[in-house]
């Protein structure tokens, strides 16, 4: 009998496990458009919430939602440039794409390093396949057919996991806390060291077991969190809420509560 063909290439490329590396692709392809702007003195501008942007977030995001659209239309994209100028909408269901094409761009004003550009798609409110890049490191992680894994630009991928909670659990924290509001943050969630950080790096260095907790209670966007939270999962770790329940997607406003991501 002759193969049935699916008319969906999202759920086609899910399945064949190429999805994966279509995003990690574009992302990388980002992250490269974004490095030259990095520690070169790029104009920055203020957008109506007061958060800065610059031309490398603005061409980031073109360049993915382009490409995302040429492989995968008509699904739809909610994306940190694209709400900052055309509103962010209600709230999404079923299937789209959140994206982040410059997170931590304070920091990447500031010439740090930990600025990263993010891609997840979400399905029924869950992260089903998602990429974090970061340029200046030249450094990816991603959602595989088989779990988690990350890679150098340009070389093959391996796998990656959570650890196994250690006798003396690391934090990482966002770096905007005091030094006083991060040990009691951190001691809350039995971590007597710490370390702060921008971006969603954060996730993946949990993802690759080298940190175990990190604690939120701030508000973030969704597409700040959506591609890190994708990749911990898949790497065995979990984002949670203060119920307990995982962290979902397609909120109203798009926003976030506080959460905490830990390993095993």
């Amino acid at each position: 009998m002759p193969k049935t063909v699916t008319k969906d290439p999202v759920a086609r490329d899910l399945a064949n496990g190429t999805l994966h590396d279509a995003i990690a692709d574009i992302a990388e392809d980002a992250a490269r458009l974004i490095l030259p702007y990095w520690r070169s003195g790029a104009a920055v501008q203020v957008k109506s919430d007061d958060s800065p942007v610059t031309l490398a977030d603005q061409q980031a995001e073109a360049l993915i939602l382009s490409r995302l659209a040429a492989l995968y239309p008509g699904v739809q994209t909610v994306a940190e440039e694209q709400a900052a100028a055309d509103g962010v909408p209600d709230a999404a269901e079923g299937r789209f794409w959140l994206i982040d094409p410059l997170d931590g761009t304070k920091g990447f004003i500031a010439g740090k390093e930990s600025f990263t550009v993010n891609i997840a798609l979400i399905q029924n409110g869950v992260g089903v396949a998602a990429v974090v890049s970061a340029p200046a490191t030249d450094t990816t992680w991603s959602t595989g057919p088989d779990g988690a894994r990350k890679r150098r630009f340009g070389e093959p991928w391996r796998p990656i996991k959570v650890r196994d909670r250690p006798e003396r659990p690391a934090a990482l924290l966002s770096y905007t806390m005091t030094d006083d509001e991060a040990e009691r943050l951190s001691a809350r969630h039995g971590c007597k060291a710490w370390q702060g950080m921008d971006s969603s790096i954060k996730f993946c260095l949990i993802a690759e077991g080298s940190f175990d907790v990190y604690p939120r209670t701030g508000p973030t966007s969704e597409w700040d969190t959506a591609a890190g939270q994708t990749v911990l999962e898949a790497a065995g770790g979990r984002v949670v809420v203060d119920d307990g329940t995982p962290l979902m997607y397609g909120k109203p406003g798009f926003k976030n509560g506080a959460f905490v991501a830990m390993g095993g």
